[in-house]
């Protein structure tokens, strides 16, 4: 019988942004490919490191044990990886007792193709070709920062996911007048059409899932504190705020925190936020959350 992945919230992450793989990375680009492999086979029963994007992976795994016998999250393995090579990746997800059973190996060729096939809803790589594809296929996909993983002894209670807000949750439409005619055509226009809801961004249909997955654990969870916590961090700060809010409202969304910070370095309310992952489109606030919180950059659709 076969398996519909479209009743989950589905995951395509790559093994580099899953585990720690910077050696073997450094490999692969200073001796090229046959040495990276030697030494994958070599090394196929030491167990990877958490890399960037394993706490999230962890934690929205573990979404399927609060209702026993209930799956609402599917995590699948998408890499450039070949079948050889993969043991060592098997054997790391076995050791950390993930709950992953379903992968892709392309043995070189680029996996973007394969995403819609296996119904992703987010892809998170550290290899930006890749992410660039999958963008460009309409599937919200981050650029993994080196950064800090967090520490798996001291995890939190909830799963905590923070969004920048234009060319992330909403178009590029606004921040390209920005860019193109300044902060005060911007704030013009979006006073202008405060009434008008943002059009949507390349991970505003994430949000809506995490939005309904929220409500359905909500309903069913007994627990203190809700499962997911979700944050909107934007640059964006009064009067071109209201659009924001309106915006919301339309799509009938929830977002628990909003940080109208208005030129305040988002780094700092990252810290205290705490958040899995942190997603941005601007290589200049990733590179300042990298250094706090797992961090991946949007790619800008071509």
């Amino acid at each position: 019988m076969s398996y519909d992945l479209t009743n989950y919230l589905v995951i395509g992450v790559s093994s580099r942004a899953l585990f720690d793989l910077s050696l073997e990375n450094e490999i692969y680009e200073n001796e090229g490919l046959e040495a990276y492999c030697q030494y994958q086979l070599e090394h196929e029963n030491d167990v990877l490191k958490p890399g960037t994007g394993f706490a999230l992976i962890e934690a929205m795994l573990a979404i399927n044990n609060i209702d026993p016998g209930v799956r609402r999250t599917e995590v699948v393995i998408i890499s450039r990886n070949s079948a050889d090579t993969s043991l060592r990746i098997s054997n790391s997800i076995d050791d950390h007792k993930l709950d992953i059973t379903r992968a892709a190996f392309t043995g070189g060729e680029p996996v973007a193709k394969y995403l819609n096939a296996f119904e992703v809803d987010l892809f998170l790589s550290a290899t930006e070709e890749d992410v660039q594809a999958a963008v460009e296929s309409d599937v919200a996909a981050g650029l993994i920062y080196d950064g800090p993983s967090r520490d798996r002894s001291d995890p939190l209670q909830q799963i905590r996911i923070a969004f920048d807000g234009d060319a992330v949750l909403f178009s590029k439409e606004s921040e390209m007048i920005y860019q193109q005619q300044g902060l005060e055509a911007f704030i013009d226009h979006e006073q202008k059409n405060a009434q008008k809801p943002l059009p949507e961004g390349p991970f505003a249909k994430l949000l809506k899932t995490l939005s309904f997955l929220q409500f359905d654990l909500n309903s069913s969870n007994r627990q203190s504190s809700p499962p997911i916590r979700t944050a909107l961090v934007t640059a964006r700060n009064s009067p071109a705020h209201e659009r924001v809010i309106r915006t919301l409202r339309t799509w009938k969304v929830r977002i628990d925190e909003t940080f109208f910070l208005g030129g305040v370095p988002k780094h700092k309310i990252l810290e205290s936020f705490s958040p899995h992952i942190f997603f941005d489109d601007q290589h200049q606030h990733c590179e300042g959350a990298s250094r706090v919180v797992p961090t991946a950059r949007v790619p800008h659709k071509d």
